[in-house]
This record gives structure tokens, C-alpha cells and sequence, in this order.
């Protein structure tokens, strides 16, 4: 096990440094980079020049600005040395986990991360825990009952809801119950409310609740119908085995049958997704809900970021996902050797 698990540390390293070595060299083709923001900026023009690789030029737009003074924008983005040399410090930086200063919130990336993180941490770890509370039971009720008419109509109504967009179910959810046309029971926006502070402890935890009833109901209807139906299909196969019928042969109760050998078998492909799914749920950042109900969270933080090529923020994030994501697979494969006894890292390396 120790040879697997430090194996698979060590190619981390090559793998992280191939995603920031590709994402590096986008950024600098890309056009209006975040000296030519600044330049736009300060000129009240709009962007639309060449990449931030440090060649000779801005835009057009940049011609009225005095040399000197461009000068020393791109010696503040650090865009005044070699590319290699940038890339190189970066990647030094990123070993202290040190994702430098944000171009235009003057904070360091750590620190605008964590500010951001109430909101992911809220919309990922309850839609969660509230989807896998929810659809294991449910689809294990659908295996057993499988064919009948509590089935069908489960289905029906999982596979509607999976088919209706978040954004979409958001904004329906506001019309109806935030005020719009019909009405107004939950709040528009925000995670608290603006007396949140002089509110009592009760108070508080209610009303954080309040905030998040309409983003949390958009973000897991569409999640219902995969792991319900992973679920199901997971029961109905080991149902289906030969091991099942012996034990019922025994005499065995159905409920002993069902969630003492059953059980275990078929929650292998569910539980080796946990580590991934709730490590995942800390740093969940949806743009279009975070959009909809002004959450100011890591999805939109992304999307501004690359917006203003805001690039610290861009690839610090990146960098921390990445390894978050690797880290979270091997955690996933680990738990599933130790819940399959007849799964070895031998085989699982092969």
C-alpha cells in the first residue's frame, strides 16, 4: 500500500506541472492581459490588443500613455521579465503554496479565496449531504420495488427535475417565492440578511437557513436522478445474484438479506466517490446560481477572474483544484480497496 500511495504522489508533480505549464502558456497568447486592462482603464477605453507575453507593444489605445509610465505597469505585473523566469518563480511560489497578490482586489489570493469560500462551502456541502441523504435511500427503495408504480412515478418526476437547468429553476423559484409576481416568502439575495450581526444565535441560524432554501433547491433537483439511479441499478444487480437467493434459501428475513449482504456489496461504487464528491463540496463554485441569487462565491470570483485576466487568482486557483482533485482520487481509490477486500493496489496499479 505504501509503495502504491507514494507512487501516486509522486506523479502528481509531473501531472500539476503540465496543467500549469498548458494554462501559463494560454494566458500569455491571450489578448488583454492585465497590463492592457489597466492601460484601458485608466484611458477609459475598451480592451482590444495583444497577448500579456511582454512584447514590444500594447494596444493602439496605449500609444497616449507616456513610455515610462507603461514601463512600470509591466514592471508591476512582473511582465517586464522573460516568460521562463516568470513561469519558474511561479512555480516556486506555488510550492510555499504563496499564489502572490490579486491584480485588481489588492488582496493575496489565499486570503480572497477564504472570503469566498462561505458561499461554496454552503451551496457544495448541503447539496451534498442532502443529495446523498436522499437518493441512496431512495434508490434502494426503487430496487426493491422495481417495475411498480412508486418506481415509474419516481422516476418520472427525478428525470423532469434533471432536466430542468439550475439557472432556470432559480429564477422560477424567485418569481414565484422571492417577491415576484406571486410570492414573497425567501429573500432575493445574499447569504445573511443586513442585520445579520445583531441578530441572537437562534436567530442567525435561521436566518442563514431562510438564505439558502431557493440556491440549495436549484443546485440538487438535477443531482437526484444520477446517483438515485446509480443507486437503483448498484441494488438490482447484486439482487440479482446467486449469493442472494442462497441466503434467502436459509431462511433469511428480507431486510437481513437486503442490508447485510446486499448492502455492503452494492454501496462500493457510491462510497468510493464519497472522498472526491465531499472534498468537491468545500470548493463547489456555481456561476449561474451564485448569479441569480447575488452569492458572491468561488464561481463567480472565477469568471470575473478570467474576465479581467486576473491572473494570480486564475492559476493559484487552479493549481489549489487541481491538486485538490488529484488528491481526492487517490483518497477514492484507497477507499475502495479497503472496502473491497478482493481489489489489491497490485491490480488496481496494473
Amino acid at each position: 500500500m505504501f509503495a502504491y500511495i507514494l507512487k501516486r504522489l509522486l506523479l502528481m508533480i509531473p501531472t500539476l506541472f503540465g496543467v500549469m505549464l498548458i494554462t501559463f502558456a494560454v494566458t500569455q497568447f491571450v489578448p488583454g492581459g492585465p497590463v492592457e486592462q489597466l492601460v484601458s482603464q485608466l484611458e477609459g477605453n475598451t480592451v482590444s490588443g495583444e497577448a500579456s507575453s511582454g512584447t514590444q507593444g500594447l494596444y493602439r489605445g496605449a500609444t497616449g500613455l507616456d513610455e515610462e509610465y507603461i514601463r512600470e505597469i509591466r514592471e508591476l505585473y512582473g511582465f517586464d521579465k522573460p516568460v521562463y523566469e516568470r513561469f519558474t518563480t511561479m512555480l516556486g511560489n506555488y510550492m510555499r503554496f504563496d499564489f502572490g497578490d490579486s491584480y485588481f482586489h489588492n488582496r493575496s489570493v489565499i486570503d480572497l479565496m477564504a472570503s469566498k469560500l462561505p458561499v461554496s462551502i454552503s451551496l457544495g456541502v448541503w447539496t451534498f449531504f442532502i443529495v446523498y441523504l436522499t437518493c441512496i435511500p431512495l434508490g434502494i427503495a426503487k430496487a426493491v420495488r422495481d417495475g411498480s408504480f412508486f418506481d415509474v412515478a419516481s422516476s418520472t418526476l427525478i428525470l423532469i427535475g434533471y432536466s430542468i437547468p439550475g439557472f432556470v429553476l432559480g429564477i422560477t423559484l424567485l418569481v414565484f417565492f422571492g417577491g415576484g409576481s406571486f410570492f414573497d416568502v425567501f429573500p432575493l439575495r445574499g447569504l445573511v440578511s443586513d442585520n445579520w450581526e445583531t441578530l441572537s444565535w437562534g436567530d442567525k441560524i435561521l436566518d442563514y437557513l431562510w438564505h439558502m432554501v431557493l440556491p440549495i433547491i436549484a443546485s440538487v433537483i438535477g443531482s437526484f436522478a444520477v446517483m438515485t439511479m446509480l443507486t437503483k441499478n448498484s441494488f438490482i444487480e447484486e439482487i440479482r445474484k446467486q449469493y442472494v437467493l442462497t441466503a434467502r434459501a436459509k431462511g433469511l428475513s428480507e431486510n437481513t438479506v437486503l442490508y447485510r449482504h446486499v448492502f455492503r456489496n452494492a454501496m462500493i461504487p457510491l462510497v468510493t466517490g464519497f472522498p472526491a464528491a465531499f472534498i468537491g463540496a468545500f470548493f463547489t463554485g456555481s456561476l449561474l446560481i451564485e448569479t441569480i441569487f447575488s452569492l458572491d462565491g468561488l464561481g463567480l470570483l472565477s469568471y470575473e477572474s478570467v474576465l479581467k485576466r486576473d491572473y494570480p487568482v486564475v492559476l493559484g486557483s487552479l493549481f489549489l483544484f487541481t491538486l485538490l482533485g488529484l488528491v481526492a482520487k487517490l483518497l477514492a481509490d484507497i477507499s475502495y480497496v479497503l472496502i473491497d477486500p478482493r481489489i489489491h493496489f497490485e491490480s488496481v496499479d496494473r
